[in-house]
């Protein structure tokens, strides 16, 4: 045997003898960590919807009692999320959906992200002197709207696994917008500080969101007649509607007449833009197999990355309810968050090393690097994965904003949707046309072309390209192939330790549905390890930085929809940190 062969197979099985299970006896309880739920965790037989407003979910379920198919019922909730919850996600925005089909056992990933206008390049959030742009200032205008992918990526689907007609998924946002809904909490409070005075900037969102001069409160009714006309116009004409006509001229005008902030989208680029079927990218934990989205969202390869490395370690022989096992998950994600920051962008334009960054040796000598005693100086060094091709590219520091919503789905059939979908940050770009507000995606992009060595970033801006995501929409197999768990969560480039943490919760501890959503957050996105406050993870701050840890105490707002699968029955968890439900029958 060669001696690096040799060096990963001793390796692999060092890290096999680390790894080796509990029995159920040394399982801690699950609610030493999540303490007394705040929501219920809900039970179905046939079906079930779990998303982050009960008017979404009512919609969906809707599809489900009438026959209707997973991904029927994920349309219904879309548009019914961009009326009731516009801050997050709609029209104008894009997502990215795991699909799994019980009757051919395929798993399929549309990705329907936004691109790059073809007029823009790396200068795009420069300023005249080749200096990037204050965040914000990139933000607000039309500058960082990018192509909007949901209209083709809901009718791509539905043409695919849908079951009802188009025109019928529809109906539910339609009445509701033109009959009003009330107000939700987090809308409402979000209409206060600084974002509500960024989206004051531009006369028809400042006129919907602050009517009379005054924000909309939590249970005021307001209606939204020109989403009501979009949707009616969609559904008679599907998402070429969107696409080419008015409504197109309609987006482009919006984003081009902005006097302080132009963008950059065109006619063309909406006739151009195409909904890309990627391959899955999966991997083992434990027993499980977890599939997720690959590039350009770095969710499921960098999930992946922190649960290989974690793999190492018997975390269900350790109280979650300590610091012991979250000082593992900082130390494991600052290693996964130096490999994404460095390799991961849209594929079609980058050599992404998939193959490589999950490699099982690699992650075998990358955890290496792991102490259980001592933390790990930030920020922690990309590694070298194999199969990678050409030269290095230079680090990103791009920054993802906590807007975004998710949603899970399980139909009758055993057919299972998991979908995470955004306009970015809260409000977007602050720009809205057609009763919708249009993204600020393409700031998810580097704002410079290239780092401080002068190395061209993978997440640059490039004509068509689409940004790099956190989004890890997430369907879990067990040993038999059988899905067993839907899960997903907004939160920006917190999504990724969100989504790892609940995979760790139902695989390491038997977490159900709900609990897995209410666990206190831990994350590090290779430098400060952040816990989350009013949370028990406060009482592990001096344990951390008695380990090392630079440490901090914040807010964390995640928004996990879960459903778990057994043979017999569904449950479903929702988010305490935002208004979302599950519900089903």
């Amino acid at each position: 045997m060669k001696p690096a062969a040799l060096l990963a197979h001793v390796l692999v099985v060092f890290g096999l003898l680390l790894m080796s299970p509990a029995t159920a006896q040394d399982r801690p309880e699950p609610e030493a960590a999540t303490g007394e739920s705040r929501k219920q965790l809900v039970q179905a037989e046939d079906y079930m919807v779990s998303a982050a407003d009960p008017r979404a979910v009512d919609a969906g379920v809707a599809m489900l009692e009438a026959g209707g198919s997973a991904m029927d019922a994920m349309v219904a909730v879309q548009m019914m999320l961009g009326l009731v919850e516009p801050q997050s996600s709609g029209l104008g925005g894009g997502a990215f959906l795991v699909h799994y089909d019980s009757q051919s056992d395929e798993l399929t990933t549309l990705e329907g992200r936004e691109t790059a206008p073809a007029a823009a390049d790396g200068a795009l959030f420069l300023d005249a002197e080749g200096e990037p742009l204050p965040f914000w200032d990139a933000v607000v205008g039309g500058r960082s709207v990018g192509t909007p992918g949901i209209p083709a990526l809901m009718q791509a689907a539905h043409e695919r696994w849908g079951r009802l007609p188009w025109a019928d998924l529809f109906e539910p946002a339609i009445d509701k917008a033109r009959e009003g809904f009330a107000v939700g909490p987090r809308l409402a409070g979000l209409l206060d500080g600084g974002t509500a005075e960024r989206l004051r900037s531009y006369p028809t969102a400042r006129d919907y969101f602050f009517p009379d001069g005054e924000a909309l409160q939590e249970g005021d009714i307001r209606n939204n007649p020109a989403l009501a006309e979009t949707l009616a116009r969609l559904a008679r004409q599907g998402a070429d509607a969107f696409y080419t006509g008015r409504l197109a001229e309609d987006i482009v005008q919006t984003v081009q007449d902005v006097d302080d902030n132009p963008g950059l989208l065109s006619r063309q680029d909406l006739e151009d833009y195409a909904v890309k079927e990627r391959p899955p990218v999966c991997h083992p934990y434990r027993t499980y197999r977890v599939c997720g989205m690959g590039p350009p969202s770095s969710g499921a390869l960098t999930v992946g990355q922190i649960l290989g490395l974690l793999e190492h370690f018997n975390l269900a022989g350790m109280d979650l309810a300590t610091a012991r096992p979250w000082h593992l998950f900082a130390e494991a994600s600052k290693l996964a968050y130096a490999d994404r920051n460095r390799y991961i962008a849209d594929s079609d334009f980058v050599e992404v090393p998939v193959r490589g960054l999950l490699d099982p040796a690699y992650l075998t000598a990358r955890a290496q690097l792991i102490s259980q005693d001592k933390a790990m100086a930030a920020p922690a060094q990309p590694g070298n994965p194999p199969w990678h091709v050409g030269p290095r590219p230079g680090r990103d520091g791009s920054r993802e904003l906590p807007g975004t919503s998710h949603v899970s789905i399980v139909d009758a059939e055993g057919n299972v949707a998991s979908m995470t979908t955004t306009i970015e940050s809260a409000f977007g770009s602050q720009l809205m046309t057609g009763g919708f507000l249009l993204n600020n995606e393409l700031t998810d992009f580097s704002f410079t072309p290239e780092d401080e060595a002068g190395r061209p970033v993978a997440n640059r801006v490039q004509p068509g390209k689409r940004p790099r995501s956190s989004m890890a929409p997430t369907i879990v197999f067990d040993g038999n192939g059988r899905p067993v768990l839907a899960v997903g969560s907004p939160g920006g480039v917190r999504i990724i330790p969100y989504v790892a943490q609940a995979l760790m919760g139902f695989v390491d501890w038997n977490l159900d549905a709900q609990q897995i959503t209410e666990m206190a957050h831990v994350s590090n996105m290779n430098g400060t390890t952040w816990l989350e406050a009013d949370t028990p993870a406060e009482n592990w701050q001096g344990v951390l930085e008695d380990l090392g840890h630079d440490v901090d105490v914040s807010a964390h707002t995640s928004g996990l929809q879960t459903i778990a699968i057994s043979p017999d029955s569904l449950s479903g968890g929702a988010d305490p940190r935002r208004d979302g439900t599950a519900g089903g029958e």
